[in-house]
């Protein structure tokens, strides 16, 4: 067999269970922030289109309105 052609194994031990590189799920959940991601996207489209999100804003006044009746 030629000794260029084979395989060297190395004869440290690997812990395959456990990456090092990637973080855990505590700190994944630390990270995620949904309800503060949806409303800096709502201002933000809010401030590039103000009378689509007035309109909006009014539509679902309107219809919250109408169900409640409180007349």
């Amino acid at each position: 067999m030629d000794p260029t052609t084979t395989t060297q194994h190395s004869s440290l031990p690997t812990n395959r269970s456990v990456p090092q590189n990637q973080p855990s799920q505590q700190q994944v959940a630390e990270q995620l922030e949904p309800i503060d991601d949806i409303v800096d996207y709502v201002q933000t489209y809010a401030r590039q289109n103000p009378g689509t999100a007035a309109l909006w804003c009014f539509g679902i006044g309107f219809i919250v309105g109408w169900k409640l009746k409180p007349w």
